[in-house]
């Protein structure tokens, strides 16, 4: 069933990466159930068996039985609990689809929702103290100095920014077009600071693709492509070398960053979920809990009254009749 699963999702377009988590969260139920004797066939799997598995998921150490990683004190966080019953409640709506199996056993079941957390941000103090360290002079530093700036600038996922293509650009318009999740695409504004970034990048110090017919933006100093770990590497040597404390320096931290500027300069929601490709308001809403927009700053702009075309009160007449 899991490799009918397989089929289906990729006939449909669907990512290689989301159908990976499904397929592995899957057989993760899977091999929980056997180990417990219990059938894996998908019309003997049902509420009960799913809500056993919760328990398990929340009792579960971090990485116990783990091949490669020593078990932690920890448990599971309630994030990876969340995404791996979202991604085996898609392979059961696929089985209902197909007709395979006459109910979801999802539909008696409510998902634990994960914990809400406030995100860390850079502060602008963090973000000058990062760009110090890096050696723009040298043609790696420079392209590391313009991978930081057009994450800051974009909000780009670190798998977006690997995946641009010199095709993909339109300097002259200010706008990067990107492929995001489900294969999406969509038109990205970068800021003039960026587009010469970038210009400058491209015409003086980005090497020559060893790949044939390939045009992919960020390269390696030897000409391959630049990979999200590598990006995450970068990241990780650069927070380091400048002592940063209480942020984790990584891309996903400059989207964080990213997201809370752009509402705190003044930009709005809506602009804010094009420009990050969310498919819902939902995720781009907790960025305007953590901008802590000033209030005042924003009542002296939008305050109803001062938007009035008021007429100020005449003075009241020393010698008014009846007075």
């Amino acid at each position: 069933m899991l490799r009918g699963y397989q089929l289906c999702a990729a006939s449909e377009g669907k990512s290689h990466n989301s159908i990976a988590i499904v397929t592995n969260s899957v057989n993760y139920l899977a091999d929980f159930l056997s180990s417990r004797g219990i059938s894996t066939g998908v019309t003997q799997i049902g509420h009960r068996e799913i809500r056993t598995f919760i328990l398990y998921l929340q009792q579960k150490k971090c990485f116990s039985g783990h091949r490669f990683n020593h078990v932690q004190d920890r448990g599971i966080t309630g994030h990876s609990i969340n995404c791996y019953l979202r991604s085996i409640r898609i392979f059961f709506s696929w089985l209902v689809s197909e007709n395979i199996i006459t109910t979801n056993p999802f539909d008696q079941v409510k998902i634990p929702r994960p914990p809400r957390k406030v995100i860390p941000t850079f502060s602008n103090y963090q973000i000058q103290q990062l760009l110090n360290v890096v050696v723009s002079s040298a043609a790696d530093g420079y392209r590391d100095y313009t991978i930081i700036l057009t994450l800051l600038d974009t909000g780009l996922r670190v798998s977006e920014l690997c995946s641009l293509r010199l095709s993909d650009l339109r300097l002259e318009d200010g706008m990067l077009k990107v492929l995001g999740k489900g294969n999406k695409e969509r038109l990205i504004p970068a800021g003039k600071n960026v587009q010469r970034l970038l210009w400058r990048y491209i015409s003086r110090c980005r090497p020559e693709s060893a790949m044939p017919n390939s045009d992919l933006l960020f390269l390696t100093m030897d000409g391959r492509p630049l990979t999200k770990d590598r990006v995450d590497k970068i990241m990780t040597y650069y927070g380091r070398k400048a002592g940063l404390a209480g942020v984790r320096c990584s891309p996903h931290t400059l989207r964080h960053t990213a997201a809370v500027s752009f509402l705190r300069n003044g930009g709005d929601v809506f602009s804010l979920q094009r420009i990050l490709g969310h498919a819902s308001l939902e995720m781009t809403r907790r960025y305007c809990e953590l901008a802590d927009i000033d209030a005042k700053k924003a009542h002296m702009t939008a305050s109803p009254v001062d938007n009035l075309a008021l007429r100020q009160p005449r003075k009241k007449s020393a010698n008014r009749p009846g007075q």
